[in-house]
């Protein structure tokens, strides 16, 4: 990103510092209002700066499709196992497609400059961990919009779109939160493509595990089955928590 854009996100952010109670707004919702402000400012940056580039959305959208492809023809898939085999093969092509672009995104603003001069900037650490989160979450998401399709038509599943779109979106949520806090954590370091998958895969666990059911019982409902949709909320409720609260020290040290 040039020091011209950055400057410019920079004084729109500085324009919507958060007031104390009373002043331009009527205290707690004049400060989530201004909290709002910051987040989608900071989204906006992002969100044109891989408009100019498309190098992180098409990385992601092709290595997701090439994972699909690979394991199509690596599993003998017939239709008695397709149902047991093919939501791990969606959430494995997810997972690594996510992966790659934490580690991108990242890294590349780090590299560059212009984190630091983000975090020069008065607000709070957690409108960044926020706005970097929905950045991620959207990247992640364009990817799965183009990939649940050509799953469906590769391994030949039913798609019911309305039971899967929450386990999608919960499950990407949980994805981003942790990875989004480890992907901050790894740009410090000089192996942060190696460093960033082992911090995040054990972290990762329970989420794919969930997501993984939860996907499989849209395709051949289980009586009486674990509420894997509610589990994933859980999940994301504490991963949020915790790396809301870890990001403002990651990015300090």
């Amino acid at each position: 990103m040039s020091d011209t854009n950055m400057t410019r996100m920079t004084t729109r952010v500085n324009t919507t510092e958060i007031s104390p109670p009373g002043v331009g707004g009527d205290g707690a919702l004049g400060t989530a209002s201004a909290f709002a402000r910051q987040v989608m400012a900071i989204v906006a940056k992002d969100l044109r700066s891989e408009l100019r580039t498309k190098q992180t959305w098409s990385a992601m959208a092709l290595f997701a499709l090439l994972v699909l492809v690979v394991f199509n023809f690596a599993f003998d898939l017939r239709v008695e196992n397709t149902a047991a085999v093919a939501p791990g093969v969606l959430w494995v092509a997810f997972v690594f497609a996510s992966i790659l672009g934490l580690g991108r995104t990242v890294a590349a603003e780090h590299d560059q400059g212009p984190l630091d001069r983000l975090l020069l900037c008065p607000v709070n650490r957690t409108v960044v961990y926020f706005a970097k989160l929905i950045g991620n979450v959207l990247f992640i998401g364009v990817v799965e919009v183009v990939a649940v399709p050509i799953f469906a038509i590769i391994y030949n599943v039913p798609v019911a779109l309305g039971g899967l779109v929450p386990v999608v979106v919960l499950g990407t949520i949980g994805v981003a939160a942790v990875g989004t806090l480890f992907a901050a954590m790894a740009a410090n370091t000089r192996a942060r493509e190696l460093l960033l998958p082992v911090l995040i895969f054990p972290l990762l666990v329970p989420v794919v595990i969930a997501a993984v059911r939860a996907t499989s019982a849209l395709i051949v409902p289980v009586a009486r089955d674990a509420p894997w949709v509610g589990l994933l909320a859980a999940f994301d409720v504490i991963f949020l928590s915790i790396s809301a609260v870890a990001f403002e020290y990651v990015v300090e040290d």
